[in-house]
């Protein structure tokens, strides 16, 4: 089913236009070395880096990862999510598009002497088995990418999320959570309603409002449940 916004042309363009001006600017980004909830972390070019609300999700990754838990970090970037899980649970595993960000976030569980497992991958094209903890910070808008670096930003018609949330029941444990990142910069109903027909109730567990050339986002972490 072809995806269409359920939103007016003027907000479509609205955002078309914060998209292409966040493009650029991230386009031109060189290597940066940060300092992220205790981590320390290289961000090469090219590869997606935290951003001032990132720790949203993060925080809720600190507060529900558990010792027990095997944990999917989907579209991992550089690495912080799989990381910070990857300070409590044993078996974590990141997997990007991106083998820019893979090697990226290898580098960097290595910095912060953890141990997590990175790969290559489509969604779920290289992964195996099943998951306790399932974390995913998707492209909010629905543009189709021009590169590795626009995938993390844009994901034409929501296809790539749309396969995450219908291949799920395959992926998570019976008593598995999912933590989800988005924002009202794009489509959030339509993904939110991605994971209402996968079987999976929401509850809204950190939110933040940033107000960017006048423009108010809400950005939010979701706990996803059956």
């Amino acid at each position: 089913m072809t995806y269409r916004p359920a939103m007016s042309s003027e907000r479509i363009a609205e955002l078309r236009h914060w998209h292409e001006r966040a493009y650029r600017e991230l386009s031109n980004v060189g290597e940066q070395r940060l300092s992220y909830l205790g981590l320390d972390l290289v961000v090469p070019p090219g590869v997606f880096a935290p951003t001032p609300t990132s720790d949203l999700l993060g925080r809720a990754v600190l507060d529900e990862v558990r010792p027990g838990d095997r944990v999917l970090d989907m579209g991992t970037g550089s690495g912080v999510n799989a990381i910070l899980a990857a300070g409590v649970a044993a078996d974590v595993v990141g997997v990007d598009v991106n083998p820019a960000a893979v090697e990226a976030a290898t580098a960097n569980a290595a910095r912060n002497r953890v141990r997590a497992a990175f790969c290559v991958s489509d969604v779920y094209s290289e992964v195996e088995g099943s998951f306790d903890l399932m974390v995913i910070d998707p492209p909010f808008r629905w543009f189709a990418p021009r590169d590795l670096l626009e995938c993390a930003m844009a994901d034409e018609g929501y296809a790539a999320v749309g396969r995450f949330f219908s291949g799920i029941d395959a992926r998570l444990r019976p008593d598995g959570r999912v933590l989800l990142f988005f924002g009202t910069s794009g489509d959030q109903d339509h993904v939110l309603g991605l994971a209402t027909a996968a079987g999976l109730w929401a509850e809204v567990v950190a939110s933040r409002d940033l107000t960017l050339r006048g423009t108010t986002v809400t950005y939010s972490t979701f706990r996803l449940a059956r």
